[in-house]
């Protein structure tokens, strides 16, 4: 069996590497997470279950209330600064941002030229949200993406005539085809809500390669078929909220590329009480676990009521952005490598093949036995299976020369400490290859 020969737009979105994930919709001027409707449309469900002494389940069927509709009549956008929020994922060193035009609730942030009035421009914001969101990606060089629903709570034909549901849903996806240029791929999420149905993907993805040939076919697998291939016309595997594996292309009938979405706390819409924030640290090392499989990484943030990002994921992102200010090369032009680490610590190769990114986890800091942290290490660190002749090994982040010796296939590099007062997570050595 062979390895399948990539197409050049899905190698395009390996090498964009770091993607952030924004959720934002009518949900987030609750700001208790995206799922907040079907959440409490199940409490009121069980509580009837209850009382007729039947237990707990999952609603047959969620469908939008009249009180959750109100929350159209007060979304206004106001706060919405697409040309801001580009400029604050280009500072983080994303490459591409994937939202929300339309989430599991029905509302779309697209003009649906006359398929509903449930959209923004038909909202108190009275504006395609979309429309600004594109042409800030397209001035600032970050390739937009558009996650769109295949559930919807919205539309009862979803659950009462499916057939006349998808071909709403295609229409819907052929106007963000049609009418916002040249995309980088749409993401899609809601199919394991249907698992056994029909949902014939052959049209709408055909849909889309009319308008979008060279866009990127993405549709979530959930969190129980986390890197499962689809309809041939996938062009990557997802893993929500779990560390990718490494990709076993061979015999596969296309190239698949892989993308992780992770979320900075336990929701993915905003959370105003949700006050779990992953670590800076946790980000970096799950953006460096993806690279080390090929795997991009897509981190999400909830904008706030009115399209505000808050004032913790800004500086969240931007420490983010200050390592991948350093590193950024590794994580772009790093490619796997079979070498074998101690640890956490693995090698990517660039690219051009000229250099080996050599990543190392637990640095120690220089200094005495008072201040380096337990479970910390300065020393040497010996990589098997490096087959590649080395000239030199530096430190990415101050040009340090690093000594290293190098047998058959091993290569063993002694690695400094940080300087005092310098710990960046996850420190990078980047090895020119003698050529």
């Amino acid at each position: 069996m062979s390895t399948p020969i990539a197409k050049q737009y899905i190698l395009d979105f390996e090498q964009l590497g770091l993607g952030m994930f924004v959720h934002w919709g009518l949900y987030s001027q609750a700001g208790q997470g995206e799922w907040i409707l079907h959440y409490n449309e199940m409490i009121k469900y069980n509580e009837q279950r209850r009382q007729l002494g039947l237990p707990e389940e999952e609603p047959p069927v969620t469908l939008i209330t009249p009180e959750y509709m109100k929350l159209k009549d007060t979304f206004t956008a106001e706060d919405f600064d697409a040309e801001k929020l580009v400029l604050t994922a280009k500072a983080a060193g994303c490459r591409y941002i994937t939202l929300t035009t339309r989430h599991h609730e029905g509302f779309s942030l697209y003009d649906t030229c006359g398929l509903n009035d449930f959209d923004a421009p038909h909202s108190p914001a009275k504006r395609d949200l979309i429309r600004e969101f594109v042409d800030a990606c397209n001035k600032y060089d970050i390739v937009p993406f558009f996650y769109h629903t295949t559930l919807d709570w919205y539309k009862k034909e979803f659950s009462e005539n499916f057939d006349e549901y998808l071909e709403y849903l295609r229409k819907s996806v052929e106007i963000l085809c049609k009418n916002y240029g040249k995309i980088g791929g749409l993401w899609f999420d809601g199919n394991w809500s249907k698992p056994d149905a029909d949902w014939k993907e052959s049209e709408l993805y055909a849909t889309i390669r009319k308008y979008q040939p060279e866009a990127m076919i993405i549709n979530n697998t959930g969190l129980e078929l986390r890197g499962t291939t689809g309809d041939i016309e996938i062009d990557s595997v997802t893993f929500e909220r779990g560390t990718p594996e490494p990709m076993d292309r061979e015999g596969m009938p296309k190239y698949l590329a892989a993308e992780m979405c992770q979320t900075v706390n336990d929701h993915w819409g905003i959370g105003k009480a949700d006050l779990n924030y992953k670590s800076p640290k946790e980000l970096i090392e799950n953006i460096c676990d993806c690279r080390k499989v090929g795997a991009n990484m897509l981190l999400n943030i909830g904008s706030e009521a009115q399209g505000a990002v808050n004032t913790y994921q800004n500086h969240l992102l931007g420490l983010v952005g200050e390592w991948m200010k350093i590193f950024g090369e590794a994580i772009y032009n790093g490619r796997p490598y079979p070498s074998i680490g101690i640890g956490k610590n693995f090698i990517l190769k660039s690219t051009d093949g000229k250099s080996l990114y050599i990543f190392v986890y637990n640095l120690g800091v220089v200094g005495s036995k008072d201040v380096v942290l337990e479970g910390r290490y300065i020393g040497s660190y010996a990589f098997g299976n490096v087959t590649d002749k080395i000239k030199s090994v530096e430190w990415m982040d101050n040009g340090e020369k690093l000594d290293f010796l190098q047998g058959k296939d091993m290569l063993c590099v002694n690695f400094t400490g940080y300087p005092y007062g310098v710990s960046y997570i996850v420190r990078v050595a980047k090895a020119e290859i003698l050529e």
